[in-house]
C-alpha cells in the first residue's frame, strides 16, 4: 500500500471538510444575538478555564473583523467575518463558525491550554 503523502492527506482533509460543511449543525440560540447594527453583542465569560471576551471596537470597517475585537486571556485573537456572515480566526481558520463567541471557544479548544500569541498587525 502506498505511503500517505502530505498532498494526499490534505486532499482527503479537504474532501472531508467539504462534506462536513454540507451538514453544519444548528448554532446555539445565544450565539445569534446582534445589536441593531448587525454587529454581535459583547461577551465576557470563562470557557474551559480561559477568559474569552468580545466587543465592538472603534476600528471601523478597515479591519477584517469589521470593528469587533476578540480576546483570549487578554491576548487579541485575530478574527475575520466572511461574506456569508460566518467567522473564522487565525487559530481555526478552516472551521467557520456563526459568531465571534464561537470563534473564541473554537480557539480555546484548538489551543489545548497553550498561550495565544498575538497575530502581528501588518
Amino acid at each position: 500500500m502506498p505511503e500517505l503523502s502530505r498532498r494526499r492527506a490534505l486532499t482527503a482533509a479537504a474532501a472531508v471538510t467539504g462534506a462536513a460543511l454540507v451538514a453544519v449543525p444548528a448554532a446555539r440560540a445565544d450565539d445569534h444575538h446582534h445589536d441593531s447594527h448587525g454587529s454581535p453583542e459583547s461577551f465576557d465569560e470563562v470557557y474551559k478555564g480561559r477568559r474569552i471576551q468580545g466587543r465592538p471596537t472603534g476600528g471601523g470597517g478597515h479591519h477584517h473583523g469589521g470593528g469587533y475585537g476578540v480576546y483570549v486571556d487578554g491576548a487579541e485573537l485575530h478574527v475575520m467575518r466572511n461574506a456569508d456572515g460566518t467567522w473564522i480566526s487565525v487559530v481555526s481558520h478552516y472551521d467557520p463558525v456563526p459568531t465571534p463567541r464561537a470563534a473564541a471557544r473554537a480557539a480555546v479548544d484548538e489551543l489545548q491550554g497553550a498561550r495565544l500569541v498575538p497575530f502581528p498587525a501588518g
